[in-house]
């Protein structure tokens, strides 16, 4: 099953409604659309936009807070997955107290996994018959800069 978030007020923890094709959607808050009238779900894994993280997991958002706020509400926490790119990552965004790191990191150079000292490189994606890359890892921060 899928859901997607819906923000119910400001500095109120979201809520998940059930989505797939066919749910009506309206334009919530940054006009993002939200399913209208499918039951909320508790979700088992989560995938977070990040604009920046660092070597522990920890993630960079949108200023508003909604997402740690979420995670620290519910019953059971699932498993959170940050989105981001490789040249996002800071060797610190001094994280507070209520920031939740990410259990795993996904960028276009591959995974990393969150261990008990910081962020593990799991390697890049496999390339080869069944691969789902359409073209080469990108190592952008890899290039010298002057």
């Amino acid at each position: 099953m899928t859901a997607l978030p819906v923000v119910v007020a400001q500095k109120k923890p979201l809520v998940f409604r059930e989505w797939h094709p066919g749910v009506a959607l309206a334009t919530g808050a940054l006009d993002i659309p939200y399913p209208v009238d499918s039951p909320e779900v508790q979700p088992d894994a989560v995938i977070l936009p990040m604009n920046g993280w660092d070597a522990q997991g920890y993630r960079l958002g949108y200023g508003a807070g909604f997402f740690d706020r979420t995670l620290a509400s519910l019953a059971k926490r699932p498993v959170v997955v940050g989105i981001s790119y490789e040249l996002a990552r800071l060797d610190t965004i001094y994280p507070q107290p209520w920031d939740i790191p990410m259990d795993y990191v996904v960028t276009e150079r591959g995974v990393y996994r969150r261990d008990p000292e910081g962020l593990a490189y799991l390697g890049e994606p496999q390339r080869g018959e069944g691969s789902a890359l359409a073209s080469p890892v990108c190592y952008a921060d890899e290039v010298k800069r002057d």
